[in-house]
C-alpha cells in the first residue's frame, strides 16, 4: 500500500508465487464503513481456492475501484481506504457514502442480516483460539453479523457464561467454532440438523448418513409468462467450467471399473468406529480405508502418480491425494500431503479436517496445491456408477461408489455380501488398460484384505 493524498491505496496482493491475478468475488465492506486492522475487506477467487484480503490499517472504506466479478492483476489498485488520522473523519465517511448518511446508520441497515455470522477472519480465529473464546457465543457487530476483533476483545472482558447458558445469540450447533475442544465420549458428532421439510432419501447404499446438500440459487425471471430462467455464472463456477473444459479437451479420457467385496471392511468399521470416535473425536469413514488401499497400490504402480509433460512423463515421488469435496455450489479438491506416510487413523483425521475447512470456506492455497492423484467418494450420495473427469494435469481419478448389499455366488452358493464399484478415469497418453487393470486389481485386493483384526494405527 502506498500513500495517495489523504487516502491509502489497496493493491491486489500476490496470494501465491504462481498466481498473477485473482477475481473479486464479494466486497465485505462498502464506502463509508469503518475498517479495523486485519479485518477482511473483500473475498477473492483464484483457480485454487477462495481467500480474503484483510486490511493492514484502521480507517474508513473509500472508493471501490474493482467491481465484483472482475479479474484483477497482482499489484493493481482495488480500493481506497481513508486512514483514521485524516481530518474530519465523520465528514469523510459521509462523503464516501455519497448521501451524508453516518456510517453507524449505514451499518445499521444490515443489523438484522446474519448472513456473515459464521465467517471468521484469520485474525479473529487466532485471537479467539489464544484466549479460549467460543465464537458461537459472541455477538457480531460487523456487516451481516460478522464477528470483528473488537467483538472478541469485548467478549474477553466479560465473565464466562454459566454452563447451559447460550448467551444472547441464538445459533445452531453447525455454527460452532472450529477452535472448540473435542467433545467428550458419547457426544454426538452430527451437529448440523437436517431440514425436516425435505423428505428422507430412499437408497440402497451404506454411505449416505445425512441429507445431500441442495444448492441455494437465486434466479432471475426472464420475463412475465416466459418458461425459462436465467442464473448468473459465479466466478467459482466459471473457474470450474474452465478447468473441466481444459481437462476434457487436452486429456484423452478412458474409463474402467471393478467390483469389490467389502463385507469384511464393513464389519471392521462397525467394530471400531465408536471407539475411534471416542478416542479421536472424528468419524471413521470408509474413505480412510480406501485412501490407504489406493496409496499402497500407487506404491506398487508409481506410473499412476504422474502427469504428461509433452516430451516426457513426470512421475511424482510424493503421493499427495486430492479429495473431491462438494459444497452447495462448487467442488473443491484439497490435498492430503504425503498420504503414504499416514496410517488409517491419520488419514481419517486429515479427511475430517479438510472436509470441515471446505464446508466453512477456510481452505488455504497450500491446502489446494501439490495433488498427484484424485479420489472421489461418489458413493456418499448413493451413486453406484460414475465417469469422473480427470483433475488436470493428473493422470487418473478414482471414484468409490456406494456400498450395496447384493446376492453373490461364492463357491457355487449364493450369499448376501456388501459390494462396491471402483471407477477409474485415466489419461490414455500415459496409461493403458493393462496397467490400470492391474492397479485396480491391487486396490481391490487391498480393500478385500481388511479384516476385523486390522490395526488403525
Amino acid at each position: 500500500m502506498s500513500e495517495y493524498g489523504k487516502m491509502t491505496e489497496v493493491a491486489m496482493p500476490q496470494l501465491a508465487e504462481s498466481l498473477v491475478s485473482a477475481t473479486i468475488g464479494k466486497w465485505l465492506k462498502k464506502p463509508g464503513d469503518p475498517i479495523e486492522q486485519y479485518e477482511p475487506i473483500c473475498e477473492v477467487m483464484t483457480d485454487k481456492v477462495n481467500a480474503e484480503i484483510p486490511s493492514t490499517l484502521d480507517g474508513v472504506m473509500g472508493d471501490i475501484l474493482a467491481e465484483e466479478g472482475r479479474t484483477v492483476s497482482v499489484g493493481e489498485i482495488i480500493c481506497l481506504i481513508q486512514t483514521q488520522d485524516a481530518p474530519s473523519q465523520p465528514q469523510a465517511q459521509s462523503e464516501a457514502i455519497g448521501e451524508g448518511v453516518p456510517a453507524a446508520t449505514a451499518s445499521s441497515k444490515s443489523s438484522g442480516d446474519a448472513s456473515m455470522r459464521n465467517r471468521y477472519s484469520p485474525a479473529v480465529q487466532a485471537l479467539a483460539s489464544e484466549h479460549g473464546i467460543d465464537l458461537s457465543r459472541v455477538n457480531g457487530s460487523g456487516m451481516g453479523g460478522r464477528i470483528t476483533r473488537k467483538d472478541v476483545m469485548k467478549a474477553m472482558e466479560q465473565p464466562a457464561p454459566a454452563a447451559g447458558d447460550t448467551g444472547d445469540v441464538a445459533v445452531s450447533p453447525a455454527s460452532a467454532s472450529p477452535f472448540e475442544p473435542r467433545k467428550e465420549p458419547n457426544a454426538s458428532r452430527s451437529s448440523q440438523p437436517l431440514d425436516t421439510a425435505i423428505p428422507d432419501v430412499r437408497h440402497s447404499g451404506l454411505h449416505l448418513t445425512e441429507m445431500p446438500r441442495i444448492p441455494k440459487i437465486e434466479v432471475e425471471q426472464a420475463g412475465s409468462g416466459r418458461s425459462e430462467q436465467y442464473i448468473d455464472v459465479t466466478p467459482i463456477r466459471n473457474t470450474i467450467a474452465r478447468n473441466m473444459r481444459q481437462s476434457v479437451s487436452e486429456i484423452p479420457h478412458a474409463w474402467t471399473m471393478i467390483e469389490v467385496d467389502v463385507t469384511n471392511l464393513v464389519l471392521l468399521r462397525s467394530k471400531v468406529k465408536d471407539e475411534f470416535k471416542r478416542k479421536e473425536g472424528v468419524n471413521l469413514t470408509y474413505l480412510a480405508f480406501l485412501l490407504k488401499a489406493v496409496v499402497s497400490a500407487i506404491k506398487d504402480y508409481p506410473i499412476m502418480n504422474s502427469y504428461w509433460a509433452v516430451d516426457k512423463i513426470v512421475v511424482k515421488r510424493d503421493i499427495n491425494l486430492s479429495l473431491a469435496v462438494g459444497t452447495e455450489d462448487s467442488v473443491m479438491t484439497p490435498v492430503i500431503k504425503n498420504a503414504d506416510q499416514k496410517n488409517i487413523a491419520g488419514l481419517a483425521r486429515e479427511i475430517e479436517e479438510l472436509a470441515r475447512k471446505t464446508r466453512e470456506g477456510k481452505l488455504t492455497l497450500d491446502d489446494m496445491q501439490g495433488g498427484t492423484f484424485t479420489v472421489n467418494n461418489t458413493g456418499s450420495f448413493g451413486s453406484i456408477l460414475s465417469y469422473p473427469i480427470i483433475n488436470y494435469p493428473q493422470a487418473a481419478i478414482l471414484t468409490f461408489e456406494s456400498i450395496v448389499k447384493k446376492p453373490v455366488v461364492i463357491n457355487d452358493m449364493i450369499a448376501v455380501r456388501s459390494m462396491a464399484n471402483l471407477c477409474l478415469s485415466l489419461d490414455h497418453r500415459i496409461l493403458d488398460g493393462v496397467i490400470c487393470g492391474r492397479f485396480l486389481q491391487r486396490v481391490k485386493d487391498n480393500l478385500e484384505g481388511f479384516t476385523p483384526d486390522t490395526k488403525l494405527y
